[in-house]
């Protein structure tokens, strides 16, 4: 979780990976956020969006974030990517003030129903 101060606001642990959490999981194609054992007892059980699997490190001039995502059969993965980079980015730019960097996609894995 990362603790972030932007033009004199304090941004408490967990706010940016919250914003990332729903803006990834509004993007088609998404199956689920972080590890797969976790998610989906997660999404039973708690009314907040799972931040496990994103990593987000802040350098003096930008934010590099990572996210770790399972995706459903039949999407083609380098659009998917593409697109969970762009929501991403406009999500967090838009409501965080800071221009992100870079993002690193992982599909950790492929879920075959929907």
């Amino acid at each position: 979780m990362t603790d972030l101060n932007v033009d004199g606001m304090a941004l408490a642990p967990g706010v940016v990976e919250t914003i990332v959490s729903i803006a990834v999981g509004e993007v088609d194609g998404v199956a689920s956020i972080g590890p797969s054992s976790t998610s989906g007892l997660r999404s039973v059980f708690g009314s907040k969006p799972s931040t496990q699997g994103i990593d987000i490190t802040v350098d003096e001039e930008e934010k590099h974030i990572s996210i770790r995502v399972d995706v459903y059969y039949g999407y083609v993965l380098p659009d998917l990517a593409a697109n969970i980079r762009q929501a991403i980015s406009d999500a967090v730019t838009s409501q965080v003030g800071i221009p992100v960097g870079a993002v690193d996609v992982y599909i950790e894995g492929m879920q075959f129903a929907r």
